[in-house]
């Protein structure tokens, strides 16, 4: 086993014995999956966005999750009163830059957030990434329909910028802190037949910054323990729709062990 799998491993480990709280100012549509998701790899979820909680929320919390999914005015000063207080409590915000691209709206705030608070990590597709960065890329709606021609480069390279882990999601992953650099290359292409994957693995990654201030390495769990998850169900599934009930499945019985030997992370 090599030393980013037995860290890996180990965080798993943490998690399930401190059931750290991951607070979300999520999008409507991923709500109750994300909660889902927080809860089988051994976290507790809470979703809570009126302004006049979440600071309250947040200072309970070992991880800050902004998803700007189903945007609205008010969401973003509720995003950025619940960011201010997750720094002054040294609280880690994982940023989910949903549909960044698409519209103005999306890409001005996702840059606000990251220029106003200290974020991290931000975890999005090569769309979303590549339009923050000013590399390039494409996003209809959320979904990205051209991404950037050296997605490890533009990791490296945004992440040098702005101090952030930056994680790229595709068949393999791309992360990068501004030195170093991993890919994590475990995944099923039936993630791509169901709605909030992408926010599910933000979930995993922002569980994962709760017990492993390592942000480089808690990126990389999340997005190692889901995309194994998913090669365990594809196994088991006939479809999308009971893919998704085992991929639940096996986030909630994925053991550390498990995790260490199956991660395929590779240093770049």
């Amino acid at each position: 086993m090599n030393e980013v799998n037995h860290q890996i491993a180990e965080a798993l480990s943490r998690i399930r014995q401190s059931k750290p709280l991951v607070h979300h100012i999520t999008n409507f549509v991923v709500m109750n999956d994300t909660a889902n998701v927080t809860l089988h790899v051994g976290a507790l979820p809470v979703m809570a966005h009126a302004p006049e909680e979440v600071v309250q929320m947040t200072q309970m919390a070992g991880a800050l999750v902004l998803n700007i999914g189903t945007l609205t005015s008010p969401w973003i000063e509720s995003m950025l009163i619940a960011g201010r207080a997750a720094n002054e409590a040294g609280i880690p915000i994982v940023l989910d830059p949903v549909g960044a691209g698409a519209t103005a709206f999306r890409t001005q705030t996702s840059q606000r957030l990251l220029e106003e608070l200290q974020i991290a990590i931000v975890r999005g597709n090569a769309g979303e990434i590549g339009a923050l960065s000013g590399a390039g890329g494409l996003v209809k709606g959320v979904e990205s329909v051209q991404g950037v021609e050296d997605p490890a480069a533009v990791a490296k390279s945004l992440a040098g910028e702005t101090g952030v882990v930056v994680a790229i999601g595709g068949k393999r992953d791309f992360l990068s802190d501004g030195k170093r650099i991993l890919g994590v290359d475990n995944g099923h292409i039936w993630l791509t037949t169901i709605t909030g994957t992408g926010c599910m693995a933000t979930t995993m990654a922002a569980a994962f910054a709760a017990v492993e201030r390592d942000f480089l390495i808690a990126a990389a769990a999340g997005l190692a323990c889901f995309g194994l998850a998913a090669e365990r169900a594809a196994e088991k599934a006939e479809g999308p729709a009971s893919f998704k009930v085992a991929l639940f499945d096996q986030i909630y019985s994925l053991q550390p062990e498990q995790l260490a030997k199956g991660a395929r992370v590779v240093e770049l």
